[in-house]
């Protein structure tokens, strides 16, 4: 077993496996995935299993299952949200629609069981009651033989059970997130009751760079160099481990990067003495090939194939062709080196039950062939963001390179949304056919942008309310962008208009993704970066997309105009995985707005208020 003494998660699907196993490994213990339905002889010498969440049901047809082996490995066992049901599903016990289904925050009380000894209960010393974060539309209905319920909602009698003898605990709530409470002591006392051994970034590191040394062989990597986070550490860890002679930088100015990135990369890796990076100035390229492009997966699409040309045409002027011409695993003298992490593969799908929320630039069609064919390797795929940088800085990277925010991969090609300038049919309504009510004036953008609800995607449209103090964020904004989603299936975002005060109606205008545009938006970027770090906080937020939409104001009577606006979507996150819309002091939106107001052709600016789920964090 090459993961002997770790804990197993075996992954029933949505975006949950992997936030438990970094979970997991952050308290100092070993974790890998495994698909749910593994051979249990593959998991022998495993030190305990968590079974994950997952957004099926566990009677229907086609559903995930895991082999009942895995209990005869006689270790401890915890079963999250969909674990726990399959749990009483394949144990004995039943498992039905819930009567009442709980989505969100949700109170939990633990049932005490009079003079029954649990070991490693796993609620001692917790308050009577807390709260917790769920997700399901079953529930448990009678426990199996030899579980004892542990704790009850109002809507869910059998919330956790747990079957002392064999060390068997169920939960139906999320613990890996960190809307519940005490979740996180819950998944450190039942890793510390299975005995793991130990675990770090700098084994991790140790573990991936004979993992690089074995996959490479005598091959050399030529990395795709983005200037974030992740392909930065990439381009590090494959310089540390194979040496500069056995590695390529390429970073491609798409256009697309924030204002003075170019410059600042280069700067960044000459301080670091990483000189085998080479830039191009590809920028006309990508403009010309997305002229005509507006939806979302078709943008990604352009520009991930168009990475791999640019990528072709620098091999043949490096004079690298010979070597790239074999296309073949075993005969290859390159691979393709690129910074993909592991939530880039869950929203594309890249789990055997996890929905596509978007196609990653990462993960592109020609880029899968690829992956299939043996010639790409990704050493960051198995860590999330938070991992990335613990492993940045113990690669010695600089603290403001390695904590800088998140920028994704097509760069502002996805903060850019396009439209043909045709209005979308827009019926704001509710799942009971009544029109959206709410006690606040509002506008529906006709325009639609990625979501996720129920770890499914969507595309939707945003709502815009209006306040009499547009800088300031109350409470009931902040209810607003819970409220609406879930009861109004057309909307995934929820918006407050910092520009003005008055209601308006917004109208779409035709636009394609240009330099122009792109000009504005690094503008519109750069304003919100500088004054983030006037006021004290980019450290404090998780990441800052700016958001520039091919919509203008429209007054009652008149033609739309050609003007377009300026989203903010500040948010707070650990991984990424959820996220809530982070507060800014009023007197600092106030800045942001009127600063961004006087850019050319900017006719509103809008603050994103919605929390990951129901809305993605980038919009596309």
């Amino acid at each position: 077993m090459e993961h002997h003494g770790s804990i197993a998660v075996l992954d029933f699907g949505g975006q949950y496996a992997h936030l438990i196993a970094s979970r997991i490994r952050r308290f100092g213990y070993p974790s890998y995935i495994y698909p749910c339905d593994i051979n249990p002889k593959e998991l022998e010498g495993v030190a305990g299993m968590i079974l994950s969440g997952g957004p099926q049901s566990v009677y229907d047809k086609g559903s995930p299952q895991a082999d009942l082996g895995i209990f005869d490995l006689g270790v401890p066992v915890l079963g999250l949200c969909y674990g726990h049901q399959w749990l009483a599903h394949a144990l004995g016990g039943k498992v039905s629609p819930a009567r009442i289904k709980e989505y969100g925050k949700t109170v939990v009380s633990k049932i005490e069981n009079g003079k029954l000894k649990i070991e490693n209960n796993v609620f001692e010393g917790f308050p009577e009651s807390w709260t917790v974060w769920m997700s399901h539309g079953d529930e448990v209905a009678e426990l199996p033989p030899g579980f004892i319920r542990t704790a009850s909602t109002k809507d869910c009698i059998n919330a956790a059970m747990v079957d002392p003898r064999r060390s068997i605990f169920g939960i139906q709530w999320h613990n890996e997130v960190t809307h519940t409470e005490h979740g996180m002591e819950i998944l450190r006392r039942f890793a510390e009751f299975c005995k793991p051994a130990q675990w770090s970034i700098k084994s991790y590191a140790d573990h991936v760079g004979a993992q690089i040394k074995e996959e490479v062989g005598d091959r050399k990597v030529f990395m795709l160099v983005s200037g974030g986070v992740d392909s930065t550490v990439a381009f590090t860890l494959l310089n540390k481990v194979l040496g500069v002679d056995r590695v390529q930088g390429l970073l491609v100015d798409t256009g697309l990067m924030r204002k003075g990135e170019v410059k600042l990369i280069e700067e960044a890796f000459a301080k670091l003495k990483i000189n085998n990076l080479h830039i191009e100035d590809a920028s006309d390229e990508f403009f010309r090939n997305l002229k005509d492009a507006y939806e979302p997966e078709e943008k990604r699409k352009i520009i991930g194939d168009t990475f791999l040309a640019v990528q072709k045409r620098v091999f043949e002027k490096m004079g690298l062709e010979e070597d790239a011409k074999s296309q073949k695993p075993k005969s290859s003298t390159w691979l393709l080196g690129q910074g993909t992490i592991y939530p880039d593969t869950i929203e594309t799908g890249g789990t055997k039950h996890a929905d596509k929320i978007k196609t990653h630039h990462n993960r592109v069609e020609a880029i899968q062939k690829m992956i299939e064919q043996g010639l790409v390797i990704e050493p960051l795929k198995e860590l999330y963001k938070d991992e990335v940088r613990i492993l940045g800085e113990e690669l010695g990277l600089p603290h403001t390179l390695v904590w800088r925010h998140p920028f994704p991969g097509p760069g502002l090609g996805v903060r850019i949304l396009c439209s043909r300038g045709s209005e979308l049919k827009i019926d704001p309504s509710t799942g009971s056919g009544g029109k959206l009510k709410i006690d606040n004036p509002y506008s529906v953008l006709p325009i639609k942008s990625v979501g996720v609800q129920g770890d499914g995607r969507t595309y939707r449209h945003a709502i815009v309310v209006f306040s009499k103090d547009p800088s300031k964020i109350t409470p009931e904004h902040l209810e607003l962008a819970t409220k609406i989603p879930n009861s109004n299936q057309e909307i995934n975002r929820v918006l407050l208009c910092t520009s003005q005060s008055e209601r308006v109606e917004f109208s779409v205008m035709p636009g394609a993704i240009t330099r122009e545009r792109a000009d504005l938006l690094r503008e519109a970027d750069d304003i919100v970066l500088q004054e983030m770090r006037k006021a004290g906080l980019y450290e404090k937020i998780w990441q800052f997309p700016v958001v520039l939409l091919p919509v203008g104001k429209r007054q009652k009577g008149e033609e739309g105009q050609e003007g377009q606006s300026i989203v903010l979507r500040p948010i707070a996150s650990t991984d990424a995985m959820t996220a809530n819309a982070f507060v800014l002091p009023p007197e600092v939106i106030q800045t942001i707005t009127k600063k961004i107001m006087q850019l050319p052709g900017i006719d509103a600016v809008f603050y994103d208020l919605t929390n990951k789920p129901p809305a993605t964090i980038e919009w596309e």
